[in-house]
């Protein structure tokens, strides 16, 4: 044993080179992860919380569970045949008036989602009550207001009675619970979810493609000029990104507007009756108009940057021996700007999907996109589950289409130049 030890490498301080070694490499790990430490807890602050509290809040619901654990203990006893027992209202109305104001607004918020009334008769009635001094309560809550007698109420509690709920989900596709938590369609005129999530798809491959159809001559002019109009063109590509984006888009609504600049264009030319002006704002057509002209840099500039390293020898090579223009560029050069189309793609999809400004100011009533859902009920309804619901869903159909990009094109062919 101790020949082994006296076998042993040892550093100048007598310690055995492999502890040395090990100790070093440590401190190494250390010095490197305290490096990152910084960005680590950036991205921990500014995306994995935020991403974490809005999975939390879409199935969250003990908001309201929280204020009314007895009702719901005795609702989920009750047969929904009749009007609850007096034994539910005076619970009801006992939990109401021990409640504090914002538990109270907070709850009924929630149970106005459910059933809308709700928020307006816990307030009306929170006031009354407390010149209630004994019961029976059930005769003198719907004395107070006769919605109590309504059994609609009492069953849109059924939605309400787990702390964790997959309401909001089914929300944003147009479905709900019953009051026995079965899974039924919302009605017909609180539809909008489905027909939004889908025109928000068609316009995002939509302006994908247009930015495709555009951009890629202009790369293609970029990466093959001689320098000085190349950079002449640059600026013309890169200006879009020195101007307020909206500025721009408050410039394509006077362009666009049947007395617009485009349309008096028309008529001047003679093209169109001066009565025929076209409706080119507020509806779909403005949308995919002014998502184009202010996403299109994001598509051009991957692709001239994958452009730009392409040797232009390849096309000369094939037109030398004997390839006709056309399939020269279709065999030859496209496939090399692959890498570019798939950045571009990407990219432009990913920024179209979530767009917000530009389709609330140009798009009207019929150029909504989902983004419009999500910030209205963040700032508007307050309905922060549903909202959370919306990006949660938008969150995931981003992964499963990036999983299946990677599947079919791979991210490492993904370049950028």
């Amino acid at each position: 044993m101790s020949q082994a030890a006296n076998n042993q490498i040892l550093t100048t301080d007598g310690i055995p080179l492999k502890v040395s070694l090990k100790k070093a490499e440590r401190k190494n790990k250390i010095r490197a992860f305290t490096l990152v430490l910084p960005l680590l807890l950036f991205i921990l602050i500014t995306f994995v919380f935020p991403i974490f509290n809005m999975l939390a809040r879409s199935v969250d619901d003990k908001q309201i569970n929280t204020v009314f654990p007895k009702t719901f203990e005795i609702y989920k006893k009750w047969d929904q045949s009749d009007l609850p027992s007096e034994e539910m209202y005076a619970t009801l109305f006992n939990e109401v008036i021990t409640a504090d104001g914002r538990q109270i607004g907070k709850a009924s918020t929630r149970m106005n989602y459910s059933k809308s009334g709700w928020k307006s008769l816990i307030k009306k009635s929170k006031r009354q009550f407390k010149k209630i001094k004994e019961g029976p309560y059930k005769e003198k809550m719907i004395a107070i207001d006769k919605r109590w007698a309504n059994i609609e109420y009492w069953k849109a509690l059924g939605q309400m009675v787990d702390p964790y709920t997959m309401g909001y989900y089914l929300n944003a596709v147009d479905l709900t619970y019953d009051s026995n938590k079965k899974i039924i369609q919302q009605p017909e005129k609180r539809r909008i979810y489905n027909s939004t999530w889908w025109l928000t798809f068609e316009v995002s491959v939509l302006v994908t493609l247009f930015c495709l159809i555009l951009g890629y001559p202009i790369s293609y002019l970029l990466a093959t000029l001689p320098l000085k109009f190349s950079n002449l063109l640059m600026i013309c590509v890169l200006l879009p990104f020195w101007t307020s984006l909206l500025v721009r888009t408050v410039s394509w609504i006077v362009i666009l507007m049947q007395k617009g600049i485009f349309n008096s264009i028309l008529v001047w030319a003679g093209i169109i009756a001066d009565e025929n002006r076209m409706q080119l704002i507020y509806n779909k057509t403005g949308t995919l108009i002014a998502m184009t002209q202010i996403l299109l840099p994001f598509m051009v500039l991957p692709l001239y940057s994958v452009m730009k390293t392409i040797s232009p020898t390849y096309m000369r090579a094939a037109l030398n021996l004997g390839a006709q223009p056309m399939h020269a560029f279709y065999k030859i050069y496209m496939p090399q700007t692959i890498p570019g189309i798939s950045a571009g793609g990407l990219l432009v999809f990913v920024l179209a999907i979530g767009y917000f400004i530009t389709p609330e100011l140009v798009g009207g009533s019929e150029g909504l996109l989902i983004g419009h859902f999500i910030a209205y009920h963040l700032k508007t309804t307050l309905n922060w589950g549903l909202c959370s619901a919306l990006g949660a869903i938008l969150l995931a159909v981003m992964l499963v289409l990036y999983w299946a990009y990677n599947k079919i094109v791979g991210i490492e062919n993904i370049k950028l130049g």
